[in-house]
Order: structure tokens, then sequence, then C-alpha cells
């Protein structure tokens, strides 16, 4: 946010302009937000808003989002889509994407950080996300630091562990894809889910 506004005022840095934006605006209101909300706040000029208005809309242009649609994960491209910023990363992190019943993003969710080659991973954080937003169904993310997406002992065991609890639940988990710096590994393409 601080690049797109590029400067700040006298009173406020770019930097400090951009955390109050971030803070005043959750993420759901970032898509329906307006000029008339963004000039309210002191120090943002007319030209300071649009330049926001038009990369929030840029955003949802690329990501095929309006105000009647969410995402649709139709493909493991898609799920990586949401997620790419898991090669970089040099911890093991584990994400989900919440879905409704017609494959949807509803939620989105970073849960966990890991060591630099283990993720420990708690069913139920998972589950409770899933209930609170009424997610028909889970796709689950990690990324593996050291180059190869190849599912260890441990992520299959987790994966078959959380598979078991969604069926208790009524909440599919339909894939776990994991991510590498060049590569994806599928679950679900590999027929293991």
């Amino acid at each position: 946010m601080a690049i797109l506004l590029g400067t700040g005022t006298k009173e406020k840095s770019a930097l400090d302009l951009a955390r109050e934006i971030l803070r005043k605006f959750s993420k759901k209101k970032f898509q329906r937000l307006k000029y008339q909300d963004l000039i309210k706040i002191k120090s943002v000029n007319s030209a300071k808003a649009c330049q926001i208005l038009s990369a929030v809309e840029l955003t949802k242009r690329i990501l095929g989002v309006g105000e009647e649609t969410l995402p649709k994960i139709e493909s493991v491209k898609d799920v990586v889509a949401q997620f790419s910023y898991l090669r970089e990363k040099q911890r093991e992190h584990l994400a989900a994407l919440y879905l409704n019943a017609r494959n949807e993003v509803v939620f989105k969710k970073h849960l966990f950080v890991g060591t630099l080659d283990a993720n420990i991973c708690h069913p139920r954080e998972i589950f409770s996300h899933a209930l609170s937003q009424n997610a028909a169904s889970v796709i689950l993310v990690h990324n593996h630091p050291s180059g190869d997406p190849t599912p260890s002992k441990a992520d299959l065991e987790i994966t078959k562990r959380i598979q078991e609890a969604g069926k208790i639940m009524g909440i599919d988990i339909l894939d776990h894809v994991i991510i590498s710096k060049n590569k994806i590994f599928s679950f679900k393409e590999k027929g293991l889910i």
C-alpha cells in the first residue's frame, strides 16, 4: 500500500498512511471500497484515492472477483495461484481454502508455520474455520522448502487423519497440494484422496 501511495504528507509518511488505511478497511470491505470512503481519511487526496481504487479494481479483474462472484477452484493451478507466495518460504507453512458447494472460495486461511522440515497440524483448527465459514469442503496446501514436493510419511498420515475427521463432520477434503520452488504435488491427481 505504501508503494502504491508513493508519498505521504507532512504529518504522515506513506508507510503510516498505508497502515491507517489497512487498519480502517477489512479484506471484505476492500472489495467494496468507494471513493467517498477513502477521501474521508485525512491525508488521502483525490489522486491517492484513485490510485488505490485502480489497484483494487485491477486485482478483482485479474482474480475474476466481482461483487457477486467468488474465485472458483477448478484445477490445481487455481489452488497454486492462491498460494504462490509459499514457494519462497524457508519453513513449512500450512494453509487452507474453504469452499462452498460450487467450489468457490469463501475463506482462505494461513493456519500453521512449522520448522525447516516439519509442520505441526491440528485438525480441530482446520475444521473450526470450516464450520465458522459454513464451508462444504476444504483444500489443504503446504510448502516443502527442500524443493521436493513428494509427500513425506507424516504428510500422508496427517492427510488421512484430516480426511477421516472431515468424513465424520460431513466436510470433504478435496485435495492436499504440496508446493515447492518449481514443482507441485496434488494428492488428488495422484489418487491419494
